[in-house]
């Protein structure tokens, strides 16, 4: 009989369909296009603040942050914490993408450190985002204002004043949607350093780094310059078939998960029902959205290539003020809330994630 380590290939390459943790936290069902956190379906939750999401993700898990109110105030402390972390190391930030940036800053956070780190991880990501988009237009940061709910602080840190409401309620509704999402690359790095018991703080750099490559995390930029070089009503058809004939992919369409359509777009996509566009940026990327998927149920009709997240994100990120290249940190911003909620449950059952690999080597003396 062959030794595990010669048994025949895995049928699941990149672990599709292993299950590798049990958690209360969220779950994917990719078939029926439903995302549920924490025993609520994500089209219930697009009301919440920012904050609740974080309550009932972080529920017996951080049990001295007990309701939205209180997580409110405690991160409003943590933003003036990171805030001061970070001043002298700006200069260091220089020559450096805004995610590398944002991975130096982070990584900076001190193991010792008296504000819980789950809270000091959450609020760290806006104030840290807003200055690398800041020092990216040669401008100064902007200290945060303890007093502000979360996703207010993060615009005002960002633009230098006060956010119109809709767009704080929009960021709001975008930080919940991307909040948690079962057990993706990033998640799943985030808890395989959390079983070493390495520490929060290096759980969610190592996420992080995850979330930064082009598979994952950082495909949402590229969804507005598709819709800029499309440019005009009516080149959309022309440029979406020549694109799909050369090859290309369009942006903003197909999930590794989903086989329908990915319930996160609609929800973004009622958060922009909210704003004012002046531009008709919003009405245009709809026709787009039309247009690419009646020609992609033609051209590939066997393949399920629905709205993903990334194509609302896109226009919900950009109407609310941010350079594109800061679209991965606002990812983080929102997703960081999941990434504690999954290294505080995984560093509960104090077991070691330790997969075995299968050798396909040549054995010694083979070739004798």
């Amino acid at each position: 009989m062959p030794s595990p380590a010669l048994a025949a290939p895995s049928s699941a390459p990149g672990l599709d369909d292993v299950i590798a943790a049990e958690t209360r936290l969220s779950h994917v069902d990719g078939i029926a296009g439903e995302l549920i956190i924490g025993g609520h379906h994500l089209q219930e939750m697009a009301d919440w603040r920012f904050e609740e999401v974080l309550a009932l993700l972080w529920q017996d898990l951080m049990p001295d942050q007990t309701g939205p109110n209180d997580i409110s105030r405690a991160l409003g402390k943590a933003r003036g914490r990171a805030f001061e972390r970070m001043q002298p190391l700006l200069p260091a930030l220089h020559g450096l993408s805004p995610v590398e940036a944002l991975r130096l800053l982070l990584s900076a956070l001190p193991d010792a450190e008296a504000i819980p780190h789950p809270v000091l991880a959450v609020a760290a990501v806006p104030v840290f985002t807003a200055a690398i988009a800041r020092a990216g237009q040669g401008l100064d940061p902007v200290a945060p204002d303890e007093a502000l709910a979360h996703a207010a602080d993060f615009l005002r840190m960002l633009h230098g004043g006060p956010a119109d409401p809709e767009k704080v309620k929009a960021l709001d509704t975008y930080l919940v949607t991307v909040s948690d999402h079962g057990l993706n690359a990033s998640t799943f790095a985030a808890r395989v350093i959390a079983s070493t018991k390495a520490g929060l703080f290096s759980s969610v750099v190592g996420a992080l780094c995850a979330l930064k490559g082009p598979l994952h995390g950082g495909a949402p930029g590229p969804v507005l310059d598709m819709l800029d070089a499309i440019g005009e009503t009516s080149r959309i058809e022309s440029w979406l078939a020549d694109a799909l004939a050369g090859g290309e992919r369009l942006m903003g369409f197909g999930h590794r998960i989903y086989r329908v359509r990915d319930p996160r777009a609609d929800v973004l996509k009622g958060a922009l029902a909210g704003l004012k566009d002046g531009s008709g940026r919003i009405r245009f990327a709809e026709q787009v959205e039309m247009a690419a998927l009646a020609l992609l149920h033609e051209k590939k009709p066997l393949r399920p290539l629905q709205t993903n997240v990334e194509f609302y994100t896109a226009l919900v990120l950009e109407a609310v003020g941010f350079p594109r290249d800061s679209f991965t940190n606002v990812f983080a911003a929102g997703r960081m809330a999941g990434w504690t909620a999954h290294v505080l449950e995984q560093e509960q059952t104090g077991r070691l994630i330790r997969p075995q690999s299968r050798y396909v080597g040549p054995m010694p003396g083979a070739g004798a």
